[in-house]
């Protein structure tokens, strides 16, 4: 599919692009890492076992890690639409 004087091809390439920046993006991102706690570093809660072996590293018990996960704020992007909006008035 040829987009005006772009090459054939030209649109794949600029989405694979894309995808693999954002993938090299999430690998970048650091996790826990080094050895597991047995209790939370929050509440001092004992950390189960099981998620102690799954995420090496772990610091936070799941509760503690759910709330943490909550406050985050969304990470968004651009509002095109209103931008597109603004210039029509």
């Amino acid at each position: 599919m040829a987009g005006g004087w772009a090459r054939d091809g030209a649109v794949n390439e600029q989405i694979e692009a894309s995808v693999s920046d954002e993938l090299a993006r999430l690998r970048a991102r650091k996790g826990p890492s080094g050895e597991s706690r047995s209790r939370c570093v929050e509440c001092d809660e004992e950390i189960p076992r099981a998620r102690r072996d799954a995420i090496p590293g772990v610091k936070l018990c799941i509760e503690c890690q759910q709330e943490r996960d909550a406050a985050r704020a969304p990470r968004g992007g651009p509002n095109r639409r209103a931008s597109k909006d603004s210039q029509l008035k």
